[in-house]
């Protein structure tokens, strides 16, 4: 009988289900999205109630989409937006706040304090990040301290943390487990990648208890089976990956100095370093590249919060296109920016700034400035912002990077991705499935049940679609990106003042 792989592919402005055959292409794929809250500036919440019922809807479409039942299932992956907080009852199942977005910078000021304290080198020597709001664990001491008999419920053990992976499957299997993977464990600020276990001194530091967390399991095993009823058939759950490892999978990176860059929501750029965790001295991060059989792989992530979003911000907040896939169009209008500088820091900026306080600027604007300039500014600031990140890899690693492989929904756009190869001086290249992060995840949970006989066997599946030289001489591209550093230094400047 022929089976498939399904991936569930939950992300930060939808969730999406999508089945994939042995040879990795896609034969059903459906999505639907789902609110995102914004109850003060900065930030930013979801009702998982919502995100579970998203989900779970689109697997049944996907199956139903050509005709088959959870009994062809072979393997159920997961995949996941990192670092969004849920907190739930134990006892019932329901969440006791609205999670709280990867995106959110409530707790900016607590990192400050953090940071203030001196505990900036316990953390990154711990968990190899920096301190910060993006991560998980700050907004679990906000749940704790700001939701109504939060503390004293989680110090009698009836509340349960989860990032989305570990909601998904608390809901999957109606509370028979409570599981996470160090993929979306290491992106708490409360793990530790090299021991591989929850970290005492950190919980400590956070006031968390340990009774919330979750069971840390390997990124490919089967940990458990879907609970009857729920999609017809009981189905083996056998893979976790965060988004942007599930994607630097899906690419089959899988060798040292082999990069990725998915352009999402924001952008997300992992360097594969092997077994052998690289400290950074220019504020990326250390992180879990995934652990299957036995064996963890680790790699450097610059973290990019704004990426795909500003497109919809053109779309949605400034009305200038009216679906996002017009935006390629609209920049094609103008030959240049003619000088606009365009800086998305509408929730701060990451890698390798980290500025919290930062706010979004578009520079340069003159009385001939068009919507076309602001859309192709918008665009580039994606490719500059990727940049600024590459750069910092190459000073960490010592690595010579030769190419980047990219995937996610904005890399479908040819105009960005030939500015991309532009201003990095190295071929860009996309593959045939741009889908790499639900990919990822079905070849975790697809190694997991067998249904791949290694991980030799998914690097032939691996196929380019198209690469993007660079067409610019070196000296254009110092001029491009001396331009980009200005429009930087005036927005970082502002957040200063």
């Amino acid at each position: 009988m022929t089976q498939y792989i399904l991936s569930f592919d939950q992300g930060t402005t939808s969730s999406r289900a999508i089945i994939f055959d042995k040879k990795g292409a896609i034969l059903s794929i459906a999505q639907k999205e789902f609110r995102q809250i914004f109850p003060r500036s900065g930030w930013v919440e979801h009702d998982a109630t919502e995100i579970w019922s998203t989900q779970i809807g689109v697997a049944n479409e996907a199956l139903a989409g050509i005709n088959i039942t959870a009994s062809d299932i072979a393997a159920i992956g997961i995949t996941n937006q990192r670092e969004t907080t849920l907190v739930w009852d134990r006892a019932t199942g329901k969440p006791i706040y609205n999670a709280i977005v990867w995106q959110d910078r409530r707790t900016a000021d607590t990192c400050d304090q953090l940071k203030a304290a001196g505990h900036e080198k316990l953390v990154q020597s711990k968990t190899g990040l920096v301190i910060d709001a993006y991560f998980s664990g700050t907004k679990i001491k906000w749940l704790l301290d700001n939701v109504s008999g939060a503390r004293e419920k989680a110090s009698r053990g009836e509340l349960a943390f989860g990032t989305v992976d570990s909601w998904l499957i608390w809901k999957l299997t109606n509370g028979a487990l409570h599981i996470t993977d160090p993929t979306n464990a290491c992106r708490t600020m409360i793990y530790n990648i090299y021991t591989g276990e929850w970290d005492d001194e950190l919980l400590a530091l956070l006031d968390i208890p340990r009774s919330l967390l979750p069971e840390v399991r390997s990124s490919s095993e089967v940990y458990g089976h879907t609970t009857e009823g729920l999609l017809g058939a009981q189905v083996p759950i056998a893979g976790i990956g965060g988004d942007q490892q599930a994607a630097t999978f899906g690419q089959v990176a899988l060798e040292p100095g082999m990069v990725k860059n998915t352009y999402g929501t924001g952008c997300f750029m992992l360097l594969n370093t092997g077994e052998e965790p690289v400290t950074s001295h220019n504020k990326l991060l250390t992180t879990v590249a995934w652990d299957v059989d036995n064996c963890t792989t680790y790699a450097l992530e610059g973290s990019i919060f704004i990426a795909g979003a500003v497109v919809q911000w053109l779309r949605d907040g400034l009305g200038i296109i009216k679906r996002s896939e017009d935006v390629e169009a609209l920049a094609c209008q103008v030959s240049n920016t003619d000088g606009v500088h365009f800086v998305p820091a509408f929730v701060g900026l990451g890698a390798p700034h980290w500025d919290s306080y930062a706010r979004g600027t578009i520079t340069g604007l003159s009385r001939g400035s068009t919507a076309a300039h602001i859309a192709r500014a918008a665009l580039e600031s994606i490719a500059y912002q990727t940049a600024d990140v590459l750069d910092a890899m190459r000073q960490d690693s010592h690595i010579d990077i030769l190419e980047l492989r990219v995937d996610g929904g904005a890399s479908r756009n040819d105009l960005l991705m030939q500015f991309q190869a532009d201003v990095l001086g190295i071929p860009v290249v996309r593959p045939k499935v741009t889908e790499t992060t639900a990919l990822g995840a079905a070849y975790l949970a697809g190694l997991a049940v067998g249904y791949w006989e290694n991980q030799q066997a998914l690097v032939q599946l691996w196929k380019r679609e198209k690469r993007f030289e660079p067409h610019i001489s070196a000296d254009e591209r110092a001029s491009l990106r001396k331009a980009w550093q200005q429009a930087v230094s005036q927005t970082l400047h502002r957040a200063d003042s």
